[in-house]
């Protein structure tokens, strides 16, 4: 039976069904969806494979399972249970069904097995996924959700286009080693490398994800990015320039991050830092750099929903995480601040927690392969990480100056999915071993070697010392009221503005047109009153000699050109 039907298809109809089901039972149902998933997961054998031929000709392979898919599989199974479980206090039916529905709509396309099946699930993650924003239900936050669908809906515009080229070159829609070289390719490229947040295409993402609601951002961090990392492993692993793009998007955000007030929005940059290292494994791609990107993808889906929830929980107590407005929360939400700074130290790869097992793959992938500035950048991200998520989050929301807030530590529900979480980023810190045996690659490796340990001990201490010197000298950017602007800035203002430049243009381009034929043709009827008109020289008859002439001559015209 489970083999009858595509994995994430129970939650998209359950989704359905709890549209009509109240109170209890609704949450019991979408907690046991992901479960039943997961076993449903379980259950289905490597190389299995379920086509669909429409009409002949058009082989559609809706189902295709081997490991890569299967290890974000589980993920994607265990985030939307978190997430399930951590909004269980919201009674508000477009988001519990919208999250459900939108994470069976990532777990499907994770599954698909060619490019036509893969872009009917990625746009169907961008449209569940926008009611996440929209049940903010605020102007702004329907602003930011109708941006965010318009760049998620292009992707897969660029998708469909690029699998339609493909198929007029190579006459296959198979989802699998694609690489660059020609426009369809390129296209698909192009899609994927929006949805991951490339740089100058990041913007949607620190747009979005801050706007959408105190539960919303948590569905958001899960699913999105990381679909678009396992697609690029899936189609474009050992694409070099993915290593320089990397690069670039584990780097600029650090600088953003640490001077962003909203403390979701310095969590959807690091989340552009994070991705920026699982972009450089597919770059790199080895089965070490790739089992690494694997890895990395999982235990950042944990630790960064961690992040997110325990934010979620001060913006559900407080209605507010501006770090201006924060600190001596620990007071009053301890359980919260110390799941956030287990959060803070998986993301930073403090070793014994997840973000150390992981990351270092990438690392010694890149030392192993001979790209010492690539090893270097990776480095100087790391420290970055822990500078704007290790630290500034939690120090600013929890630990800072006295805001004099006191509230309510968080709802039961929300405590036992951080805690969930926060046992997962230690548990894969300390007991790796199940995460690495669902690895695509069976490639020998230990994070806990003598030198990497001293390496990542001394990168912290060196950071941590650095926060507290700049800390104490009065040099580290304080928190200030502002918005800083992105690349989402050039398609919020200038384009909007082009675009209504170049519409008044047009239409006083037609407006001029029109007016100008009009008079074109005005002045053609004065000219032809005046030929035909008596006593114009068309006016009156004309002799009878001429006439004979005119007709004589337009004859043997006729003639010539028929027989000559």
């Amino acid at each position: 039976m489970f083999e009858s039907f595509p994995p994430g298809l129970l939650l998209i109809v359950g989704g359905l069904l709890a549209l009509v089901l109240r109170g209890t039972l609704r949450s019991a149902v979408l907690l046991a969806l992901p479960v039943l998933g997961a076993i449903q997961l379980w259950s289905l054998p490597n190389g299995l494979t379920i086509n669909w031929q429409p009409f002949e000709g058009y082989l559609f392979e809706v189902v295709r399972v081997d490991e890569l898919s299967r290890v974000f599989g589980y993920v994607f199974y265990l985030a939307a249970f978190l997430s399930v479980l951590f909004s269980l206090h919201v009674k508000d039916t477009m988001q519990q069904c919208a999250g459900i529905a939108y994470a069976g709509s990532g777990v499907a396309a994770l599954f698909a097995g060619d490019l036509i099946t893969l872009f009917v699930w990625w746009e169907l993650t961008a449209v569940t996924s926008v009611f996440l924003i929209f049940a903010r239900r605020t102007d702004r936050a329907y602003r930011t959700g109708v941006r965010y669908l318009v760049v998620q809906v292009l992707s897969g515009v660029l998708l469909l286009a690029g699998a339609l080229l493909h198929y007029g070159d190579t006459g296959s829609l198979a989802f699998g080693a694609l690489g660059l070289g020609s426009l369809g390719r390129d296209l698909i490229f192009v899609a994927f490398g929006i949805k991951a947040a490339f740089p100058l295409l990041n913007g949607w993402l620190q747009d979005a994800y801050p706007e959408s609601t105190a539960t919303g951002s948590v569905w958001l961090s899960s699913f999105t990015t990381k679909l678009a990392i396992y697609a690029l492993a899936r189609g474009y692993a050992g694409t070099e320039i993915l290593i320089p793009i990397g690069c670039v998007m584990t780097v600029f955000p650090v600088f953003f991050a640490v001077i962003e007030n909203d403390l979701r929005r310095v969590l959807a940059y690091s989340l552009n830092n994070q991705l920026g290292f699982m972009v450089v494994g597919i770059g790199i791609g080895t089965e070490l750099a790739l089992n690494g990107t694997a890895a990395h993808a999982f235990a950042h889906i944990l630790y960064k929903s961690l992040l997110f929830m325990s934010m979620g929980a001060v913006l559900y107590r407080t209605g507010t995480v501006k770090a201006s407005e924060l600190g001596g929360l620990y007071k009053s939400m301890p359980w919260t601040a110390t799941f956030c700074i287990i959060g803070a130290a998986a993301i930073s790869a403090f070793p014994l927690f997840s973000g150390f097992t992981s990351k270092s793959m990438i690392l010694t992938a890149a030392a192993e392969e001979h790209h010492p500035i690539v090893f270097l950048i990776l480095l100087f991200a790391s420290a970055g990480v822990l500078e704007h998520s290790g630290i500034k989050i939690p120090y600013f929301a929890f630990f800072a100056h006295d805001s004099g807030k006191r509230v309510q530590e968080a709802p039961r529900n929300m405590l036992v999915a951080m805690g969930i979480a926060a046992a997962l980023c230690i548990g894969l810190g300390v007991f790796y071993q199940p995460l690495y045996a669902l690895l695509p690659h069976r490639v020998p490796y230990s994070p806990y070697s003598m030198s990497h340990i001293v390496t990542q001990l001394q990168l912290l201490v060196f950071a941590i010392a650095a926060f507290v010197i700049l800390q104490k000298l009065h040099l580290y950017p304080s928190e200030r009221r502002a918005t800083i602007l992105g690349a989402d800035w050039f398609y919020r203002r200038p384009l909007p503005a082009l675009a209504v430049w170049s519409g008044r243009m047009i239409s006083a381009a037609q407006k001029g047109f029109v007016v100008a034929s009009l008079a074109t043709l005005r002045g053609g009827g004065r000219v032809l009153r005046k030929l035909y008109a008596p006593p114009g020289p068309l006016g009156e008859p004309w002799p009878t000699g001429p006439a004979a002439l005119v007709a004589a001559i337009l004859l043997v015209v006729y003639l010539v050109s028929v027989y000559v």
